[in-house]
């Protein structure tokens, strides 16, 4: 069984950066689309980031262009989310995601991701 645990997560003030890590046990994530979402109280869950199984193709939510960078270590098993120039419209929990894929140059924010982590904090203040 797949499990998913991120951190790195925390308070930071407008501007600042954090990087989320999330680590992969149970199974390689070669086969797998890695993704990154997040929700706020009261509001559906929304896709922020994710990458291909090979890393070459990466997909952002409008609002993280240009500031949020995805990556992956298939060899470590991990996926990371570099984000900058933080605003509080980025406060949320955020979720790191996985779903086997066949195709090794796609990823989307399709709802059928089948494995989550647990969720981290991100707040950001003004």
């Amino acid at each position: 069984q797949l499990q998913l645990v991120e951190s790195g997560g925390g308070s930071v003030q407008l501007g600042g950066s954090l990087r989320l890590s999330c680590v992969a046990s149970g199974f390689k994530i070669d086969y797998l689309v890695m993704g990154w979402f997040r929700q706020v109280p009261g509001k559906e869950r929304e896709g922020v980031s994710c990458i291909s199984r090979s890393g070459t193709v990466t997909t952002y939510e409008d609002s993280a262009k240009g500031r949020f960078t995805i990556s992956r270590d298939n060899a470590k098993n991990t996926v990371d989310l570099q984000m900058t120039n933080l605003d509080p419209e980025d406060t949320a929990v955020y979720f790191c995601a996985a779903k086997p894929m066949a195709l090794i140059d796609y990823c989307s924010f399709s709802a059928d991701y089948m494995y989550w982590g647990q969720g981290i904090q991100v707040t950001v203040s003004s």
